[in-house]
């Protein structure tokens, strides 16, 4: 792990984006400023759905199975932090503490933050990962500024067959 600040966030929700045909799962910061959105599978958003609204499955669904793990082995999960994005895949670390050590162990994002909600254990997010959304952000609407610029600028004459 590096010594890169950690913001922590909590779960605003889960939206559905129709044009990948998959759930997002959204991040805020505390102070609301900033927001993460994090592409997920359905199972995984289910899993986070479920804990966040208290619905208790008749048996243990995969989350609920690991959190029971952990618990037998004498663990339990301090945070989870999401690290870094690469090749629009991001990254994430469970942290368990164990006795006196600390453990982690590499996740998908969905997974640690269905698990630290089980948990109530805190989610944060790199300082780089939130500047680089921050960054695309920023980058898409300037282009539908400068798209929406471009086409005012449009007369009937640039339309002409040449």
């Amino acid at each position: 792990m590096s010594a890169e600040q950690e913001i922590p966030v909590d779960v605003a929700g889960i939206a559905f984006d129709p044009k990948k045909k998959s759930p997002v799962v959204i991040l805020r910061d505390a102070a609301a400023e900033r927001v993460l959105p994090i592409w997920v599978g359905s199972f995984e958003a289910n899993a986070i759905i479920a804990e966040k609204e208290h619905v208790k499955s008749p048996r243990p669904m995969t989350h609920d199975l690991l959190k029971r793990v952990v618990l037998t082995l004498g663990a339990a999960v301090d945070r989870v932090v999401i690290t870094e994005i690469r090749d629009n895949t991001f990254f994430a670390e469970l942290h368990l503490v164990y006795g006196e050590d600390e453990i982690l162990v590499d996740c998908r994002p969905s997974d640690g933050i269905a698990l630290a909600l089980r948990f109530n254990a805190p989610i944060f997010v790199a300082e780089s990962v939130l500047a680089f959304e921050e960054s695309k952000q920023q980058s898409a609407v300037l282009n539908t500024e400068d798209l929406s610029r471009f086409l005012d600028g449009l007369t009937p004459d640039d339309f002409e067959k040449r």
